[in-house]
C-alpha cells in the first residue's frame, strides 16, 4: 500500500474503522474484478477517498455488497464499497499508478535501471492507462485530463530552476486531483459540491506532492534524481508552511460542500492529512535522518527526542485494543490447573510442535499474522494483535466527540472521552 492517509484504527470509531476498510477493499476489488490481479497492486490508501467522497455525497450512487473471505482481512468476509464510487476510485489509481511506473521508469530506480524489467514496466504502464480510461469512460469520467497532467510533469520540472516557485512544480499533481474530486459530484448529481471540492483536490494534491519530494529528499540527492526542493532551492520551512496552508484550504472547502455524511470524509481530508503532514515534517525535526543536516536553521533539532505523539507501551499488558473472549476454552483466570499453578493469562488448549508448525503455516499463508484482529498463536491459543494493527499511538476509539475541531464525530484523542 502506499499514500499518506494511512489512519490508525485507535483513531477511528468502529463504524468509521468498518467503512474505511469497505472503500480500500472495495477499490482493490473493482481493480480486479475490471482488470485482473496484476492491477490489485495500484490500490492505495488515497484512492479510496474518491470512493469516500462518493458514498459521503449519495449512498444511492455507492452502496455496499457483501465480499468472500480474503487473506489480507484474516480470511473473513466483510461489506465493501461498490457501484460507481469504487469504478472511479479504480479508474484514477490505474492511470496514476501507471504514471508513476512510467517515472521510475525513466528516472531509472533500483531494478527499473535493468532493460528487460523497464521494457515490462513499460508495457504495464501502457496497459493500465488504457484500462483506467476505459473505466473512466463508464463513470463519465475522461481520463485525459489525469494523463495530460502527467505528460506535462516532465516539462514543468525541466523548465525549473534556482528560485523558482514549488507551486509551478505541484501544478500537474494539483491539476490531476483536482479534476478527480469534481466528478465526485457530478456522478452523485450535486452540482453545487463541484467547485469547493475541485478546490479540496487541488489542495490535497499540493500536500501530496511536496510530502513526497520531502520524504524522498535524501534518497534524490543520494541517486542523482530531481526533486523539488533541490531544484528550486526552496527550504522544508517553506514546503511547511505551504502544506499547513493547504490543509486549512482544504478543511475550509469540504465546508461549502453539502453531504448526507460526510464523518469519514472528515476524518480522513482534515484530521488524517493534518497528521500526515506533522508525521513527516515532525520525524525530521525530531532528527530522523540527515535532512536537517542541509538546512540547520530551519527546524529546531529534539535530539534524544522519541517522535512527537510517542507513547511508551504499559508494561505487562495485552495488546491495545485486545478484548477478553467470551468463552477461551480453557480454565479460567485465577483458577487451579492440574499441577496446582494458577495461569495469569489463559488462552485455550495447547497445541503440540507438530500440530501447532501447521496451523502457524496455514496463518501464514492466509495472512493472518498481519492482518487477523486478533490472530490466536497457534502453539498457546493467545489472542495476539496482527503485524497491521500494531500501533502506539495515544488515541482511543469508539467514542462520540471530537474535541480536536469539535465539528465532528469522527474521532477523539483521548481528553474527549
Amino acid at each position: 500500500m502506499f499514500g499518506i492517509l494511512r489512519p490508525c484504527r485507535h483513531r477511528l470509531s468502529d463504524t468509521l474503522r468498518v467503512s474505511w476498510m469497505a472503500h480500500l477493499c472495495g477499490l482493490c476489488l473493482a481493480l480486479r474484478d475490471d482488470h485482473g490481479h496484476l492491477a490489485r497492486t495500484a490500490t492505495n490508501y488515497d484512492g479510496l477517498v474518491i470512493s469516500a467522497l462518493v458514498e459521503a455525497q449519495s449512498t444511492a450512487v455507492g452502496g455496499r455488497r457483501l465480499a468472500g473471505p480474503c487473506a489480507l482481512r484474516g480470511m473473513r468476509p466483510a461489506p465493501v464499497a461498490d457501484g460507481d464510487g469504487a469504478h472511479l476510485a479504480a479508474a484514477v489509481s490505474l492511470v496514476l499508478a501507471s504514471a508513476k511506473v512510467r517515472d521510475h521508469v525513466a528516472d531509472g530506480d533500483g531494478a527499473f535501471a535493468r532493460r528487460p524489467v523497464a521494457g515490462v514496466a513499460r508495457r504495464v504502464a501502457d496497459r493500465w492507462a488504457r484500462q483506467g480510461e476505459r473505466t473512466g469512460g463508464r463513470v463519465g469520467f475522461a481520463t485525459a485530463v489525469l494523463l495530460d497532467a502527467v505528460g506535462r510533469q516532465g516539462e514543468v520540472e525541466s523548465s525549473l530552476g534556482a528560485g523558482s516557485s514549488l507551486l509551478l512544480a505541484t501544478e500537474p499533481t494539483e491539476t490531476a486531483t483536482a479534476a478527480a474530486f469534481a466528478h465526485t459530484a457530478v456522478l452523485t448529481g450535486r452540482p453545487g459540491n463541484e467547485a469547493p471540492l475541485r478546490e479540496a483536490g487541488r489542495l490535497f494534491g499540493r500536500v501530496a506532492h511536496l510530502l513526497d519530494a520531502v520524504e524522498d529528499i535524501e534518497e534524490d540527492a543520494a541517486a542523482g534524481a530531481w526533486n523539488p526542493l533541490t531544484a528550486t532551492g526552496a527550504t522544508v520551512a517553506e514546503a511547511r508552511r505551504l502544506c499547513d496552508d493547504a490543509v486549512l484550504g482544504v478543511r475550509l472547502a469540504l465546508k461549502e460542500a453539502a453531504f448526507d455524511d460526510g464523518k469519514l470524509v472528515h476524518a480522513l481530508l482534515v484530521h488524517e492529512l493534518s497528521r500526515a503532514v506533522t508525521r513527516t515534517f515532525g520525524h525530521q525535526a525530531a532528527g530522523h535522518g540527515p535532512l536537517l543536516a542541509a538546512h540547520p536553521h530551519e527546524l529546531p533539532l529534539a535530539s534524544n527526542q522519541p517522535p512527537p505523539g510517542w507513547q511508551a507501551p504499559a508494561p505487562n499488558q495485552p495488546p491495545p485494543g485486545w478484548r477478553q473472549p467470551e468463552d477461551p476454552g480453557g480454565p479460567k483466570k485465577g483458577k487451579k490447573d492440574k499441577k496446582g499453578r494458577v495461569p495469569v493469562w489463559d488462552w485455550g488448549k495447547k497445541r503440540g510442535a507438530a500440530a501447532g508448525c501447521g496451523v502457524a503455516a496455514f496463518m501464514c499463508c492466509t495472512c493472518q499474522y498481519c492482518c487477523a484482529d486478533p490472530y490466536h498463536d497457534p502453539w498457546t491459543g493467545e489472542p495476539k494483535q496482527g503485524w497491521c494493527h500494531n500501533c502506539d499511538c495515544d488515541c482511543c476509539s469508539g467514542c462520540d466527540g471530537c474535541s480536536s475541531c469539535g465539528e465532528c464525530g469522527c474521532c477523539c484523542p483521548c481528553d474527549g472521552c
